[in-house]
């Protein structure tokens, strides 16, 4: 066979014997044992999230089953048993100091899939995904191996009901009650928030990225929106899916010909037009990485053509949770993801020339998807949209020299009048100790205050931990007070959380950068007219080099690493602190903190430039 990643059974009767084993028990034919393997691989772990996994991989392998056979229109294949990777839950460990290991279970989950495929040599796969991160560890492992492979998410979770009101409600109306009295109001939503399995079904990372994986082409459109218990996803999708993998085998299309400069550009832009989670800047070079691209801001997208475009091009056009009011169960019931795909098509947003997962293009599956128009109340048009600038925005400055910062514009509910807000620095070592002041001392935190949560980088943490706990007090404090109080971080935040929020401002404070030499007191500017982070105190080069020099030497007789790092104290956290790189290069582990890329390539521009015809740039 020509493709060395393909792995064929010999005959050395040793190696024989299990495989043989194998076919007897899954029930096929042993004289398929020698022909190229296809599988089925998903997601578990310890939540709801997950617990529709295992049911779609059976259902999907008991369909691969019929369908493998020398016969005609049969996959002459052998099947091979599913198998499964771990993670850790977000929504169970936010604001622990568990949730260290959320961004690292992306990592875990590429290793374990990459380790699967490699050493199994599949020709075909099936994904069932769940969750944030190990999709796109997953779909990661996935482009490393680069064999013809599709992926289906598992679903959402549909909304719980609030007895009281009626209203819909999720696992964010439950965190924004963390900081209540009301004991019984806790318990109640609580139990009331998450009914049935499935993911996070607002606008949060899961379907951020479920999006963001479709439109790149690895997963069909109209599978992305319905609900993890929608029947579709057991009795139309499995067999559907099996056909689009038979034609990628047949037809030799692998991940890399799906998951290019133009389709990752397109989803980068689809991510804005969702208000989506900060999260997609942390994945997405994670996953340009895994399709071969060196340097995400050279050959996919700079910081200032993504400020450009979510500036001045891309409007939001969902009216979707965390910032707006519905779910994506919602999103379905109108039409699905496909439907604001087709509008943002025809308004010149996209370059529907790209491949897809279907053997289609981006326009010729959606062309044969037929989606209604958007409702203007769940899904607004481009024409009218429901924000009129895109959700996300990239700060420099400063305060973050790497041009990593990510705010989610999207989700701010006050306090950037004229696009300015400055606030005074208000310095937490650590989230554990934000949620202690905010615990016993919430009336300490004032108006105008820019809280600073530092030592939460992929370094620091380490591991990176989201702050929904944090965001979410924060949040319910701001709208009881009627203030406004700002958090920015090394870490990172869950796609449902919102307010004046900005992570990822990097250098991080554990190797040195900018945000560890922030004092209390200082005065802190966030300019979206220059879409800059700064420090007026730290702007005085004297001023730097004194906080600096102090930095140095604390840490210089520590060992050389701060003493307000998080503790390392797990062979997997050690390997994260000395192996993780800068957000702004997707914040995975690396040898020796430098980019790992298996078969570089270089970008290919199409000449393709986004535009909006109902608004002048």
């Amino acid at each position: 066979m020509k493709n060395t990643k393909t792995v064929l059974i010999d005959r050395n009767p040793g190696r024989n014997s299990q495989t043989y084993g194998i076919a007897r028990e899954l029930g096929t034919d042993l004289d398929l044992i020698h022909e190229p393997s296809v599988g089925v691989v998903g997601n578990k772990g310890d939540s709801q999230c997950y617990l529709g996994v295992g049911a779609k991989v059976e259902i999907i392998h008991a369909a691969l089953k019929e369908r493998v056979g020398k016969g005609k229109d049969q996959l002459s294949m052998r099947l091979i048993q599913p198998e499964f990777s771990l993670a850790t839950s977000d929504g169970i460990r936010n604001g622990t100091k568990e949730m260290r290991y959320s961004l690292i279970g992306r990592e875990v989950t590429n290793d374990s899939i990459c380790e699967h495929l490699s050493a199994s040599g599949l020709e075909g796969l099936i994904a069932v995904v769940a969750c944030d991160k190990p999709p796109v560890g997953t779909l990661a492992a996935i482009l490393e191996h680069n064999r013809p492979a599709i992926i289906m998410s598992d679903g959402s979770i549909r909304p719980g009901i609030d007895s009281s009101t009626g209203e819909p409600i999720d696992i964010i109306s439950s965190y924004q009650l963390a900081g209540s009295n009301d004991e019984n109001l806790k318990r109640r939503i609580a139990i009331e928030a998450c009914p049935g399995i499935g993911s996070c079904g607002g606008m949060f990372t899961y379907n951020t990225m479920q999006t963001f994986i479709a439109v790149v082409g690895m997963q069909p459109l109209h599978m992305v929106s319905p609900a993890s218990q929608d029947i579709r996803r057991t009795r139309d999708f499995p067999r559907e899916l099996i056909d689009y993998l038979s034609k990628l085998i047949n037809q030799n299309i692998t991940p890399r010909d799906i998951v290019t400069r133009e389709s990752l550009r397109n989803a980068l832009i689809v991510a804005m037009a969702l208000g989506g989670s900060t999260n997609v800047m942390l994945h997405a070079p994670e996953l340009a990485r895994a399709a071969g691209y060196a340097n995400f801001s050279k050959d996919i997208m700079s910081a200032e053509e993504f400020n450009y475009l979510s500036e001045k091009v891309v409007p939001v056009v969902v009216n979707a949770r965390p910032f707006g009011k519905f779910s994506m169960v919602d999103i379905d019931s109108k039409g699905g993801i496909q439907v604001v795909v087709k509008d943002l098509l025809e308004a010149g947003l996209l370059n529907g020339n790209t491949l897809t997962c279907t053997g289609e293009t981006l326009t010729e599956q959606i062309k044969r998807l037929d989606p209604e128009n958007p409702d203007g109340n769940v899904i607004y048009a481009v024409k009218s949209p429901f924000k009129e600038t895109g959700g996300l925005r990239i700060l420099s400055g400063n305060l973050s020299p790497d041009y990593s910062a990510i705010l989610k514009l999207a989700g701010v509910e006050g306090g950037l009048e004229n696009g300015i807000f400055v606030g005074t620095a208000k310095v937490f070592d650590g989230e554990q100790s934000l949620l202690k002041a905010l615990d016993n001392a919430p009336d300490s935190f004032t108006n105008f205050d820019m809280v600073v949560v530092r030592y939460e980088g992929p370094v620091g943490g380490p591991g990176m931990p989201e702050m929904l706990d944090s965001t979410s007090r924060i949040t319910t404090l701001c709208r009881e007070k009627n203030i406004v109080v700002g958090l920015m971080t090394d870490g990172r935040f869950s796609g449902g959380s919102v307010g004046l929020v900005i992570g990822h401002v990097g250098p991080e404070a554990a190797i040195g950068g900018p945000i560890g030499l922030i004092k209390n007191g200082d005065k802190i500017k966030v300019d979206l007219n220059t879409n800059q982070l700064l420090c007026e105190e730290l702007e005085d080069q004297d001023t730097y080099r004194s906080r600096k020099k102090d930095w140095d030497l604390i840490s210089e007789n520590n060992g050389g690493i701060h003493p307000a790092v998080g503790t390392a104290d797990t062979r997997l956290l050690n390997k994260m602190r000395c192996s993780a790189v800068p957000a702004i290069f997707g914040a995975g582990m690396h040898p020796n903190k430098s980019i790992w890329i298996s078969s570089p390539r270089e970008p290919e521009i199409s000449g393709f430039d986004p535009k909006n015809k109902y608004k002048s740039a």
